[in-house]
């Protein structure tokens, strides 16, 4: 059974910076050709977002509203991904999930074609 497990979010003040993590079981996190993972985000009542990804070879992708502040990286020795998160705006709050395996959804919080999902971790920022 895959299992993806967020962790790092909470509340800062503008300008801060977190680090989320998530953790695999299951599933491996090493930038094959087979093994895409990315981060999402949901504010309230919106769609899911695509926030960032990382594809075979370690490829990386930046939604336009992040890019320069977040940076997608991998620990394959602890098989997790991290999100780190730097110059925190109020309009980056919401709740942030990771995803894996890209493909086909078989059911979780985003109806986005990634196969596996995290329950997800809260990234609140104020002004």
């Amino acid at each position: 059974e895959v299992q993806l497990v967020e962790s790092g979010g909470g509340s800062v003040q503008a300008g801060g910076s977190l680090r989320l993590s998530c953790t695999a079981s299951g599933y491996t996190f090493d930038d094959s050709d087979e093994n895409d993972m990315a981060w999402y985000r949901q504010a309230h009542g919106d769609e899911c977002e695509l926030v960032s990804s990382r594809s075979g070879g370690g490829t990386t992708y930046y939604a336009d509203s992040v890019k320069g502040r977040f940076t997608n990286s991998l620990d394959s020795a602890k098989n997790t991904v991290y999100l780190q998160m730097n110059s925190l705006q109020p309009e980056d709050t919401a709740v942030y999930y990771c995803a894996a395996e890209y493909g086909t959804w078989y059911g979780g919080p985003c109806p986005r074609p990634f196969g596996y999902w995290g329950r997800g971790t809260r990234v609140t920022v104020s002004s």
